[in-house]
């Protein structure tokens, strides 16, 4: 099944979609809901397809990655938080900001909550979970580094494009994510590679902050990154889940 938000008539709505329509849905679908009308998937104007109280990022969790970066494999994840203000939809604007200085993409699988989680365990930590979807952890990579901490550096608005949908009937253990700036393929790796999977990183949150529905955890980024500059156009892709577009302005 496939979640989305989009704009039908004035109103944002959530939707269950196939190739070619979206069949929209009274209340959220986390709630008791019945279908409503139908619409075509051409033209439609797709939001992220969740709304969080919280967005929770994940550090440093791919081998490649650390090695890339020349850090030490993490003996517990590190996580940090963006701003549910920081969300983008899908073809949508990465704005940059001025005096940033270098903006990096970061392509990620983002997992989205389906129930409150609180101090569960990574047994039955994807009971608790709606889906996944594609995900870009936009980063200011000079703030990042002056600031020490990656609050401002990752949290500018629309800095954390999300979509198209969330796949609900997918295995996140071992997808295929690619990234490709302008077409060339910039990042290619499996979710195998992470080093905290995604029962443990459910888990280990939980325990630190309870998870509602619609917050969004997203899972780290694989070796590759790089820096995006104004016309660019990135794509993050995902097996299983499809495609997040941006434009770089």
């Amino acid at each position: 099944m496939r979640v989305v938000r989009v704009f039908a008539g004035e109103d944002v709505r959530y939707g269950l979609a196939d190739a070619s329509t979206i069949t929209l849905i009274s209340d959220e679908p986390f709630a008791a809901w019945e279908t409503d009308d139908v619409i075509s998937m051409v033209g439609a104007r797709l939001m992220p397809p969740a709304m969080p109280t919280k967005i929770v990022c994940v550090g440093v969790n791919y081998k490649t990655h650390a090695s890339e970066m020349g850090h030490e494999l993490p003996e517990e994840p590190l996580i940090f938080l963006k701003p549910p203000t920081s969300m983008n939809a899908p073809c949508g604007d990465i704005h940059l900001p001025v005096g940033a200085g270098r903006v990096d993409y970061e392509g990620e699988l983002a997992v989205v909550m389906g129930r409150r989680a609180h101090r569960v365990s990574p047994e039955d930590a994807l009971t608790f979970v709606l889906g996944y979807t594609c995900a870009n952890d936009v980063t200011a990579r000079d703030i990042q580094k002056r600031d020490g901490q990656w609050t401002r550096a990752k949290g500018f608005d629309g800095f954390c494009p999300l979509g198209p949908w969330v796949e609900t009937d997918v295995d996140p253990s071992d997808l295929l994510l690619e990234t490709f700036v302008n077409g060339e393929c910039v990042q290619s790796a499996r979710t195998s590679d992470m080093i905290f999977d995604v029962p443990t990183l459910v888990s280990f949150i939980s325990h630190v902050m309870t998870l509602l529905p619609g917050d969004i955890v997203l899972t780290g980024t694989p070796s590759g990154i790089g820096e995006l500059h104004s016309g660019d156009v990135v794509e993050v892709r995902i097996e299983g889940i499809g495609g997040l577009t941006s434009r770089v302005v």
